[in-house]
């Protein structure tokens, strides 16, 4: 794709090509982003989980920490970006949502270790 001020780009345009250029990506740097968001969201579920159950968070407690903790991540990985998301993902879901859900069940699982180990024995 030639890119404005390109002087490869054709000064010529025809009357159809009023139409905006959509973003392309590179399909590679595209996977490699996304991937580099479900490992920091599974490293920090994890991360979260030890200081959850350390800190003895119980019940709805322990899930809003992990809620507040993806929140922070996803702040983190957009301030990363310097907020221009479109550069470097195809949409804003992908830091806000993407891997929030399946980091869960590793948080819990570390949650429910750590508390067992710290409080319990």
């Amino acid at each position: 794709m030639a890119v404005e001020g390109d002087p490869r780009a054709s000064a010529k345009k025809s009357p159809g090509d009023d139409v905006e250029d959509l973003p392309i990506f590179n399909a590679d740097n595209l996977q490699n982003n996304i991937k580099s968001i479900y490992y920091s969201r599974t490293f920090l579920s994890i991360i979260g989980g030890v200081i959850a159950g350390i800190w003895g968070f119980t019940g709805l407690t322990g899930f809003i920490f992990y809620f507040i903790v993806m929140a922070a991540a996803s702040f983190s990985l957009a301030a990363k970006a310097k907020f221009s998301v479109h550069a470097y993902f195809d949409s804003w879901s992908r830091i806000l949502l993407d891997g929030i859900f399946g980091g869960l069940m590793s948080f819990v699982l570390f949650w429910t270790f750590a508390y067992d180990i710290v409080h319990i024995f």
